[in-house]
């Protein structure tokens, strides 16, 4: 197969290129060099000529005008500066001749301007033949003004109207050449710059055809490779160019890369099985993590009950009646019982999704049960003031005692646990058209902002808790209690002034 280097047909496309730029360039230049002659002869011919025109126009005229100041003066001393303005216009008068020579002018030009020196002369040689001759207040140099000189004057104005007249022809002439002259070269500019444009667009076609379309086809092939695909078609493979080679080469990787994703497969296949043993592993374990910390922040509560009620009867031992130490004890018992439920319902897995949990809901009063927890965790914290808001009327619900028990004891216990030594908290229950509204409210720590919309996750803890002991099941267990009763947990909080959750109930109606 021969080999055409895609390098030499790139560099003869940017030759050609390049030609084309330098014949567009060469070609435009000597389209403005026309039009910048032309532009030069109405700048130095024809400008410079209509204003030494003007110019003599203006003192030719100004010179019969101190003619006939000269004649008509009163006085010597008026003669004399009209004298001397006349000999100011002859200076400039001649400057304006000289000026006029210097410029290039054609025939007929030329031949009317001879006419005018003819007429001018002999009417300025006639205005000093006079000047010198006549005497002062003259009648013979009036008539001479108005006779002679007048018709020498006439003759030379005339004459140097017609060279004005023919001045002013041939620089419109010119004008018209110039704006021709800018419509050709503007139209072939116009014509050379889309035939290069159309030249380029041909240039880049063939480029993107035969090099950059290709490329992009390799890139597209390679990186599809690179995704792990197996089968990709690979355009090129017949060229006997540089991208010939390139698309042989993606070839050969192509099959390097299928036998690699093979033993990538066996060895994904290997370590997804060591994942899989690992994963369950770590599972178990957190499993067996979790199910300690929950146990040991639901024991916790009873357990210093128990501990407390019994430290009260041991130190007043010897002063307590048989009625006293029966009711310590029925405490302990109760406490004892309470901790034996969380024991089994612990030790039963199913407990923690919500649907789960052991529901025995039976006919019970709200109130006394907040009562009788107010009263518990007096004995737990004494260094806190509990207030109780529960009103006189007794509050029937249908629900399961020591579902409602562990759930507000969770919210005082937090209550106590994030609420300084002296601290008010407050449980405030009432009926709010069927619907028991129970507010349990601390002046602790409270819940940072963005804390609040995760409280109630599993194992999630506020940010600020700091060295706080707690698991972070507390709150999932009190939420999932109260939807079991049918009921909501809302929560008000501000970092550092406390927090106040509200349970809303279903009130059973008694007939």
């Amino acid at each position: 197969m021969r080999f055409h280097s895609l390098r030499t047909r790139l560099s003869l496309a940017y030759a050609l290129f390049l030609l084309l730029v330098v014949g567009l360039g060469a070609f435009s230049i000597r389209q403005l060099d026309d039009y910048n002659r032309v532009t030069a002869e109405i700048r130095d011919r024809w400008l410079q000529s209509t204003r030494i025109l003007g110019d003599l126009n203006n003192d030719t005229s100004d010179f019969r005008s101190a003619e006939g100041s000269f004649l008509l003066a009163d006085t010597l001393s008026e003669r004399q500066d009209s004298a001397r303005e006349m000999d100011t216009l002859d200076a400039s008068i001649a400057h304006s001749l000289v000026r006029y020579q210097r410029i290039h002018h054609d025939d007929q030009e030329d031949r009317l301007y001879q006419d005018f020196l003819v007429h001018w002369h002999g009417y300025h040689t006639l205005v000093r033949q006079k000047e010198q001759a006549l005497p002062l207040e003259s009648g013979t140099a009036i008539r001479l003004y108005r006779t002679d000189a007048r018709t020498a004057y006439d003759r030379a104005s005339e004459a140097l109207g017609q060279l004005t007249q023919w001045n002013l022809v041939g620089a419109k002439n010119a004008v018209e050449r110039e704006s021709a002259t800018y419509r050709d070269a503007n139209g072939w500019i116009v014509a050379a710059i889309l035939t290069a444009g159309l030249l380029l667009f041909t240039a880049i076609g063939f480029i993107t055809r035969s090099v950059s379309n290709p490329l992009l086809d390799l890139a597209k092939s390679m990186q599809r490779i690179a995704d792990k695909e197996t089968e990709v078609p690979i355009q090129g493979v017949e060229r006997s160019d540089e991208i010939g080679v390139m698309a042989r080469s993606v070839w050969v990787f192509q099959d390097n890369a299928q036998a690699l994703l093979t033993s990538q497969s066996r060895l994904a296949e290997q370590a997804k099985s060591l994942e899989d043993a690992l994963a369950k592993a770590q599972e178990m374990t957190q499993q067996q993590h979790n199910f300690v910390l929950m146990t040991s922040h639901e024991f916790r509560t009873p357990l210093a009950l128990i501990d407390g009620y019994a430290q009260r009867l041991y130190n007043a031992r010897e002063r307590f009646g048989p009625e006293e130490v029966g009711e310590r004890a029925l405490k302990i018992r109760r406490a004892t019982q309470r901790l034996t439920t969380l024991l089994d319902n612990l030790l039963d897995v199913p407990k923690y999704s919500a649907e789960a949990i052991p529901f025995h809901p039976q006919q019970l009063d709200v109130k006394e049960l907040l009562r009788r927890l107010c009263q518990e965790y007096r004995e737990v914290a004494p260094d806190r003031t509990f207030q109780e808001h529960l009103g006189e009327h007794c509050f029937f619900l249908m629900g399961d005692a020591e579902l409602l028990h562990q759930a507000f004891g969770n919210l005082l216990s937090n209550a106590v646990k994030y609420s300084a030594p002296g601290s008010f908290i407050t449980l405030e229950a009432q009926d709010r058209e069927g619907t028991l509204v129970i507010e349990i409210s601390d002046q602790g720590i409270g819940i940072p902002e963005r804390d609040r919309p995760h409280i109630f996750e599993r194992y999630y803890r506020g940010s600020n808790v700091g060295s706080h002991s707690g698991t972070g099941v507390g709150l999932t267990l009190v939420n999932q209690i109260i939807a079991l009763h049918r009921g909501t947990l809302d929560v008000a909080s501000t970092e550092e002034l406390g927090s106040r959750f509200t349970v809303h109930l279903p009130v059973l109606k008694l007939s």
